[in-house]
């Protein structure tokens, strides 16, 4: 395996927004060419035999998708869409089965931080941030309920959506599953445990778990964590903003790699 291609400083996509492909044929031509389709959208109710190819080719690739009605594509775009529009990624996802391994070879502890349910895309982004200047290995987010990288995500990261790998991933709980497989603890950051934030053991490998500033983080992922961590609030207004509550965990972990030397 080349190492270098998983380094976590990457040189920086010149590209600044989402290309836009519509039309059946050329979405499916989009992607049996390999590229990263962001988000796909099909007119509900199409039949026949192009469109069959299409539903399964994403089968096969095992992509998420919308349906919707013809008025939200024709708000997408006024030229002939053919039922289809599908917008192509500014990144490169990446698969963190072959993060971690990479990783381990270049002989660093992997700090990961998987985000479940951040639909946000200018929260994401400043958790991009954080996680790159935190020293964070990749990102995690779910195929589907998760921002989407659109010029706006990727302005608030200062770019660093460029330089740390996200990895994308149908399941984030077989994906929590392979990382503790893998030797990482998971660290799901919840009120739901009297236990703060201090008390894990950042210098370990470590899967940082951030959930959505509405319903946390799911019961599954809560469920197979081996450390519940809660930030200390004394003000009355319940929660921070997922972005700062990212970054205090994080520098936690920062701070203990750094007292541990």
């Amino acid at each position: 395996m080349n190492t270098n291609s998983f380094n976590r400083r990457r040189d920086a996509s010149p590209h600044e927004s989402n290309q836009m492909i519509f039309g059946i044929r050329a979405v499916i031509e989009a992607i049996k060419s390999g590229k990263e389709i962001e988000s796909l959208y099909i007119q509900r109710g199409l039949t026949g035999g192009i469109i069959l190819e299409l539903r399964s080719l994403i089968k096969e690739n095992e992509m998420a998708f919308q349906l919707v009605p013809v008025e939200k594509l024709n708000r997408l775009t006024a030229k002939n869409h053919q039922g289809a529009v599908a917008f192509v990624s500014p990144i490169t996802y990446e698969k963190i089965e072959n993060v971690i391994p990479a990783i381990y070879e270049r002989g660093e502890v992997p700090l990961i931080l998987m985000l479940d349910g951040v639909t946000d895309v200018r929260n994401f982004g400043a958790i991009a941030r954080t996680a790159e200047c935190a020293g964070v290995h990749a990102l995690i987010v779910p195929g589907k309920g998760s921002a989407q990288i659109t010029p706006d995500a990727i302005k608030t990261s200062a770019g660093a959506l460029y330089r740390i790998p996200v990895c994308r991933h149908d399941s984030l709980f077989k994906t929590a599953k392979f990382l503790q497989e893998s030797g990482l603890q998971l660290v799901a950051c919840t009120e739901k445990t009297n236990d703060y934030l201090y008390q894990p053991d950042y210098t370990v490998p470590t899967a940082v778990i951030m959930g959505s500033e509405e319903s946390g983080i799911s019961n599954d992922l809560i469920r197979i964590s081996d450390h519940l961590a809660k930030i200390p609030m004394f003000g009355e207004i319940e929660s921070l903003n997922v972005s700062v509550s990212a970054g205090v965990l994080l520098y936690e972990a920062v701070r203990q790699k750094m007292t541990s030397k």
